[in-house]
Parts: C-alpha cells; sequence; structure tokens
C-alpha cells in the first residue's frame, strides 16, 4: 500500500493545487471497478479530484491513486492529464510536463512538483481512497 506521508509536505506547499475532499470507495466485484483486479492497470475516476483521478494496480496489494491535473501549473482547460502505459502527460500547448504514475514524479525533471497523491488502501475486495 502507497500512502500519504512525509511526501505530503511537497503537495501542501504546492501554490497550484487545492486539496479537494475525495473519500470514496471502490468494490472491485463492480464490472466498472474490474480493471483494477489486474497488476499493471489503471483506471481513471473523472468525477473525483480537480481534474479526475487515477488509480494503478501495482501489485494487488499496493495501489496507488493520483490527481489528473498537472501539479506544475494551475488547472485550466487543458491541465488534465492524458494516460499511456504508466505515464501521464499534460496536453497543453508547449508543455512537455510527463509523470510517472506509479511514483508520481516527474519524468525528467524530478525537482518539479510531483502529482497530488492520495491515499490508496485496499482492505478485501473494497479500495478505499481519501485524502
Amino acid at each position: 500500500m502507497f500512502s500519504c506521508n512525509n511526501d505530503d509536505d511537497v503537495n501542501r506547499n504546492n501554490p497550484y493545487l487545492i486539496d479537494p475532499m475525495v473519500n470514496m470507495q471502490l468494490d472491485l466485484s463492480l464490472p466498472q471497478y474490474n480493471p483494477l483486479n489486474f497488476p499493471g492497470n489503471s483506471l481513471l475516476l473523472n468525477s473525483q479530484g480537480i481534474k479526475g483521478i487515477v488509480v494503478y494496480n501495482i501489485d494487488n496489494n499496493q495501489y496507488v491513486a493520483l490527481d489528473l491535473t498537472d501539479p506544475n501549473h494551475v488547472p485550466n482547460d487543458c491541465s488534465r492529464m492524458t494516460i499511456e502505459g504508466i505515464e501521464a502527460m499534460c496536453p497543453c500547448p508547449n508543455e512537455n510536463n510527463k509523470y510517472n504514475i506509479i511514483t508520481g514524479q516527474h519524468v525528467t525533471q524530478p525537482n518539479l512538483y510531483p502529482m497530488q497523491r492520495y491515499r490508496a488502501e485496499r482492505n478485501g475486495n473494497v479500495i478505499s481512497i481519501s485524502n
């Protein structure tokens, strides 16, 4: 399980992002969450977080939940990132921001703000995502 800890300081100090209330449960027996039953799969949750949340299954015991807004500029019409494999990319013009959705870190510039992380914890057949 990945959880929020000392890395929260980096997220809290990000001047571009708000901290939206996130508290949801994903029942893995429901068909819409079935992809999360398999390691290496991700699922997008459009109605949560700032611009949506991506949930990634590392190994059926560890899950990562990250906000889909690019953390290195103010959220706007183009700041919702797209997912390709294990990378999230910002589609804004003149932006080349690309992040690893397992670590949340910028792929080429690790000194930039990481993706905003939420707690993701599996208990039985339910993944709880919260902040």
